[in-house]
């Protein structure tokens, strides 16, 4: 009698954990395909087109000019209303954009995740890409506004620090991923935390130094403190500081929001490693 054998193949991943450098580095075309996909697709039959991310945060900057500057009376720091507002707008908006956009990865692309193999961290990275290529477009038209105000010696940037400012934008734009896919990945299980997302978001604009600078609150307040203990108001302030040469400059909160960026990002990155390995049969 033929002794009967049966035969099984394995497959595995080599590594554990598919989030390296390397990885992401040999999928970099996929990365940019993202990214122009993600970009396009948002104007796409759009009558404006990407006229659009200057409209928005004029709209806005108008809109915040006209009740907090001129009906709430509230101080811009000495730094011209629409110029205060359409810069904290942009830097908002990059932040917003990555919570927001990361926040979905797993369920937007749950059809994709289930056809093909790729490194899954590529989306959120296309995320963070294109809150930047948005940012660096309206910064565009910041600047020229900017321009402006310091012809007529009405602003003065700190100009020998503008070196830092690519720091604090990759700072801000990790955070914000950071968080959004630490919710993201909650969502899979979790969908209800999609719906808060918005909401919160808008409540953690007004609890940061957007609508109104830091150096408002006063110093040792308790509203003062409660502010700093906000991760996002030291690159924020910090950032303004730089570009429009007023903001609150205290290097021991930035270390502070550094740190807090980094534990989300690891935190981020570990969750959504042990959540990608069953997603499909949760999403």
């Amino acid at each position: 009698m033929e002794n009967s054998r049966s035969y099984y193949t394995y497959i595995s991943a080599k590594k554990k954990n598919s989030h390296s450098i390397s990885e992401l580095w040999q999928y970099r075309d996929l990365v940019a395909l993202l990214t122009r996909k993600a970009f396009v697709l948002t104007y796409k039959q759009t009558i404006l087109g990407p006229a659009w991310l200057i409209i928005h945060p004029l709209l806005s900057s108008a809109v915040y000019t006209i009740v907090f500057g001129l009906v709430a009376g509230m101080s811009t720091a000495g730094v011209p209303k629409l110029l205060f507002y359409l810069c904290s707008t942009a830097i908002w908006s990059l932040f917003s954009h990555c919570v927001h956009t990361n926040s979905a990865a797993f369920t937007a692309n749950a059809n994709l995740f289930g056809k093909v193999y790729f490194p899954r961290l590529t989306v959120p990275v296309s995320n963070l890409l294109v809150g930047l290529l948005k940012f660096g477009i309206q910064m565009i038209f910041v600047a020229a506004v900017l321009a402006w105000y310091v012809f007529h010696a009405q602003v003065t940037p700190e100009w020998r620090l503008f070196w830092i400012l690519p720091v604090l934008l990759l700072q801000i734009s990790l955070m914000g991923g950071a968080v959004g896919i630490i919710v993201s990945s909650l969502t899979t299980k979790y969908r209800d935390l999609a719906i808060l997302v918005s909401f919160g978001l808008q409540l953690w604009m007004y609890a940061s130094p957007v609508v109104y600078p830091a150096e408002q609150l006063r110093q040792g307040g308790l509203l003062r403190k409660l502010l700093l203990i906000n991760p996002v108001t030291a690159p924020f302030e910090m950032f303004r500081r730089v570009f429009l040469g007023k903001g609150v400059w205290e290097p021991g909160n930035w270390l502070y929001s550094l740190a807090v960026t980094g534990g989300c990002l690891v935190l981020g990155i570990l969750i959504f490693d042990r959540v990608e390995r069953t997603v499909m049969d949760t999403v």
